[in-house]
């Protein structure tokens, strides 16, 4: 509970400091940033058509301080995400959870490239769980758990303000799983009892940010790692998308997709019927969130 109320208080603080006076013009620091907080609720009573009663609510704050100077770029980018739903009489469960920072800072090689390092962190806020509605719901993942820490070096292709390009051929990829449970167990390729994974390889990111439309906002990244030590033919995926359409200053309708493919994330099946996991595998994750509510961009 202490976590969702600071996640809220975050949203509101947003709000409020955006609306304060802009930075002065002067300064070499360019701030942006998106805060949206959607709420939804369904009351049913002698309804005959069935179902049940709910209450949903999610917070999304997209954050971005730039530091340019002629021959220096460095980008700093915050996402924070969390949601929560309850429905019927089923345990309060997760809509969304996510902590993701980047940090780019480039040195001007031409007029479009960028010698380029880049510190990427990302985790959640709270515990997971399989079949949340379920009493015997099993956790699956925590805070820091997993955990992904990267560090890149490389080149950054900047044709213009809204696509960049950054390919890294030296890049290292740190999963951190600290839940002593989700440890015990091996989870994210790690092995029972390891607590952190340290992979070498190469890494692309992509990244798009652009009013499509007249009050359309397409805001995409895309980041693609392969591990030269073990299996490099599998590439980690993580495609991000967000679309806000803008009803007006402060309200806003948003759509959130999160595609991930990581080989070391298995996936149990039970072929033979018996409730035991016989065969694990890796699968496309996906991701799909949509709100309407109260946004303020500066």
């Amino acid at each position: 509970m202490k976590k969702i109320l600071l996640i809220f208080s975050i949203a509101l603080i947003s709000i409020t400091v955006s609306a304060q006076d802009p930075v002065d013009a002067d300064t070499l620091w360019k701030f942006s940033g998106t805060t949206s907080l959607n709420l939804s609720q369904l009351s049913l009573t002698n309804w005959a058509a069935g179902g049940d009663n709910s209450l949903s609510g999610n917070v999304l704050i997209n954050l971005s301080a730039i530091y340019a100077t002629e021959k220096t770029d460095w980008e700093n980018k915050l996402t924070l995400g969390f949601g929560l739903i309850k429905q019927g009489d089923d345990p309060t469960r997760k809509s969304d959870d996510q902590i993701d920072f980047a940090s780019k800072l480039g040195l001007k090689a031409t007029e479009k490239w960028f010698y380029t390092a880049l510190l990427g962190f990302k985790t959640q806020f709270a515990q997971g769980y399989d079949n949340p509605g379920e009493e015997d719901r099993l956790k699956i993942s925590n805070f820091m758990s997993p955990g992904y820490l990267n560090f890149s070096l490389g080149m950054d292709y900047k044709p213009s303000d809204v696509f960049s390009l950054f390919l890294s051929p030296l890049s290292t990829k740190f999963t951190f799983v600290l839940d002593e449970d989700l440890s015990a167990t091996g989870s994210f390729g790690l092995d029972p009892g390891q607590t952190v994974r340290a992979e070498l390889g190469g890494y692309i990111k992509m990244a798009f940010k652009k009013e499509i439309l007249k009050n359309v906002t397409l805001d995409t990244k895309i980041d693609l790692f392969s591990n030269y030590l073990n299996n490099p033919q599998y590439v980690d995926v993580n495609w991000d998308m967000l679309l806000t359409f803008k009803v007006n200053e402060y309200l806003s309708a948003s759509l959130l997709t999160q595609l991930i493919y990581d080989y070391d994330i298995k996936f149990g099946t039970d072929t033979t019927g018996d409730g035991i996991y016989d065969t694990f595998e890796a699968r496309v994750q996906f991701k799909e969130l949509f709100g309407l509510g109260l946004t303020y961009t500066f």
